[in-house]
């Protein structure tokens, strides 16, 4: 396993992290979910990620359960801060009494003293920024996080942070979790570039397009029954004629390169030297295992042209 630093931030993280988004705590039995968190963390994987409103923390709980038997200094944790977690009018958002609430209810589910990283999980246009990054900083200070980040917010978002924490001088977001591969490269455009300015890093959610680049969806093949895109009902968009018969051309590339489709997206993000972590999700152990291969894989100018020349098509 590889790692890299975290933005202009002192933090090393694996190139490969493993995150809990639709799987623990609820699509994944919890046995299936503990051995993946165990295999990761035995090739390496240094980066776990999760949020309280995946399964209404209890995906929480699981991944700080299973990390409990490992030396709390040898891996980095996150978590997130933004959505909907009860029926009253201050249960969601990123107001502070929110964050403050959230964070400790976070802590206390996955059983530790301190988030390595805590995002907020989207902007919160209801809430001043200046009260979500105080109420951040407060956090730090406290040593409740160790380090802020956002997710999915906009270039002019993230940009009006760096102002306002500049101004005021407040911790600095060091992290932007958005999504990203090879059907979904908006990032390229701006929030790439200002991250190389700024100083934050990315960690990309959804590198194998939920799937699409596992090579288990095949043009004119039904959609396996045990599934994601079955149990989801996202196939439709997603395993369009065109999406799919660009996969079977980079499956090509893959096999002449002697190694998985998926290790070959993998190793397609992580040529940006902006992106710290690809952060994928696995049911298996063996997923885990497929994936983490992808850390330190280089491909050529060539190569990387071959797939631009797909991927444009």
């Amino acid at each position: 396993m590889q790692y890299r630093k975290l933005g202009n931030s002192g933090l090393k993280v694996s190139e490969i992290s493993l995150g809990s988004w639709l799987t623990y705590g609820g699509y994944v039995a919890d046995d299936h979910a503990v051995r993946s968190i165990e295999q990761a963390y035995d090739l390496g994987v240094n980066f776990f990620d999760t949020a309280n409103m995946y399964e209404r923390g209890e995906a929480e709980k699981v991944m700080g359960k299973a990390l409990s038997q490992y030396p709390r200094e040898s891996y980095v944790l996150a978590t997130k801060v933004f959505n909907k977690m009860g029926e009253g009018p201050n249960d969601r958002g990123l107001s502070r009494k929110h964050i403050m609430e959230q964070c400790d209810a976070s802590l206390k589910r996955l059983g530790t003293d301190y988030i390595d990283i805590y995002y907020c999980h989207r902007y919160d246009k209801e809430t001043p920024l200046e009260e979500t990054l105080r109420a951040l900083d407060d956090l730090v200070t406290r040593g409740k996080a160790l380090y802020i980040g956002v997710s999915e917010w906009t270039p002019a978002q993230i940009v009006e942070a760096y102002a306002l924490a500049d101004k005021y001088l407040l911790d600095k977001i060091i992290v932007n979790q958005p999504v990203y591969n090879m059907f979904n490269r908006y990032i390229e455009k701006e929030i790439i570039p200002i991250g190389l300015e700024k100083g934050y890093g990315q960690v990309v959610f959804s590198p194998l397009a939920q799937g699409l680049l596992t090579g288990k969806y095949r043009l004119g093949r039904p959609i396996p029954a045990d599934s994601r895109a079955a149990s989801k009902n996202w196939g439709e968009k997603q395993l369009s004629e065109s999406n799919l018969t660009k996969v079977e051309s980079i499956s090509k590339i893959a096999d002449e390169l002697g190694i998985k489709v998926s290790q070959l997206a993998i190793a397609w993000i992580l040529r940006q030297n902006n992106v710290a972590s690809a952060l994928v999700g696995a049911s298996r152990p063996e997923q885990v295992v497929e994936n983490c291969a992808a850390s330190g894989i280089t491909l050529s100018a060539d190569v990387l042209q071959a797939i631009e020349e797909i991927l444009q098509g």
